[in-house]
């Protein structure tokens, strides 16, 4: 996955809900900005849902944000292009893949000093995420086409296994299953978390080049963002995609929240749809305009608040032989993470 640094259909542009049969009332809305020190590109962020603590890979560092408050708690430098953060409350420690220099840093949750950095096990880790049942951070090795497997308590990487393709974000069902979107085979892949085995392989068709992922664990439901602009919603049994429904553009990030039986799919076109589970039906409940940029998101579980890190751009720079499609800067001092919330 790319660190975001760049900033629809006329449905996309329209605010409040869309109305569908069986569909829940709700609204979503934009109902703070957390503004947040640094200029340089971000990726994925996780939060800590038992301290309320935002984690956001931003350039060189993580930052530790208190959701509540938009206080700063803490910052963990020496990270050379920060890409996603693993929260490992059992062990107190954060797991930060480094995409640039091919390593992890981890570090201690309270106080926030690096801890170790160990190699991640190929190159570009991007991805990350923590499976309990095997006690391991698994970390998406998106330019080797592999994943390795770190034990929590040593700090130590256990294992490694080669996929068909580059991954992208994860999924666990705390029962020693990870799924993987596989990007550049439009698939998602079934791992035993302690044999470091494949068990299925899956297509995604009619989606395509699948990003975010989220696991719905009481009814085995798999829901994959996928880049034209598809929901998949697959049987993470049998591997049969129940259904499809429209997403944004540019997606990266995708949650599951299992109190309220929604996806959610955040767009850098500046969207966030939100899908409702009711039973075996799937429908879109409504699509909250974001901001532009605001591609990868976060979930916090208990409060069933979004954040979505996202800043403003100044113009195009002018095109050349060496960057053929420029991306636009940053603007100074106006990276915001947008917390969204469902109506009371």
């Amino acid at each position: 996955m790319k660190q975001t640094s760049l900033p629809v259909s006329m449905c996309c542009l329209l605010l409040g809900a869309i109305p569908t049969l069986g569909a829940k009332t709700s609204v979503y809305a934009v109902e703070n900005k957390i503004h947040v020190e640094g200029d340089l590109g971000w990726d994925l962020l996780s939060t800590d849902d038992s301290t309320g603590t935002i984690y956001l890979s931003h350039g060189d560092r993580v930052q530790a944000v208190e959701a509540k408050s938009g206080k700063l708690l803490g910052t963990i430098l020496g990270i050379d292009g920060a890409h996603g953060v693993a929260v490992v409350n059992e062990v107190q420690k954060g797991f930060a893949t480094s995409g640039k220099d091919s390593s992890v840093v981890i570090f201690d949750l309270k106080s926030f000093a690096t801890l170790a950095r160990v190699p991640a096990g190929g190159a570009k880790p991007d991805a990350i995420t923590y499976d309990a049942a095997s006690r391991r951070v698994f970390v998406g090795l998106a330019d080797a086409n592999s994943l390795s497997a770190i034990d929590v308590a040593t700090s130590k990487i256990v294992g490694t296994m080669s996929l068909a393709g580059n991954p992208e974000l994860m999924a666990v069902d705390g029962k020693g299953t990870l799924y993987v979107a596989i990007e550049n085979k439009s698939q998602v892949v079934s791992i035993n978390t302690k044999t470091l085995k494949v068990n299925s392989t899956w297509s995604l068709a009619p989606g395509q080049e699948p990003t975010g992922l989220a696991l719905d664990p009481l009814t085995n439901r798999l829901f994959a963002g996928c880049s034209n602009r598809m929901m998949i919603v697959l049987d993470a049994v049998s591997g049969k995609v129940v259904t499809h429904l429209p997403i944004g553009d540019r997606i990266d990030g995708v949650a599951f929240d299992a109190g309220l039986k929604r996806a959610y799919a955040s767009g850098g076109d500046g969207t966030l749809t939100v899908i409702q589970e009711e039973g075996v039906q799937f429908s879109v409940l409504e699509t909250v305009t974001t901001k532009k940029g605001a591609r990868t998101l976060a979930l916090d579980s208990k409060t069933h608040h979004l954040y979505l890190p996202t800043a403003d751009y100044g113009p195009f720079p002018a095109a050349t032989v060496e960057k053929p499609k420029p991306r636009p800067p940053v603007l100074p001092g106006t990276f915001t993470v947008l917390e969204v919330s469902p109506a009371p």
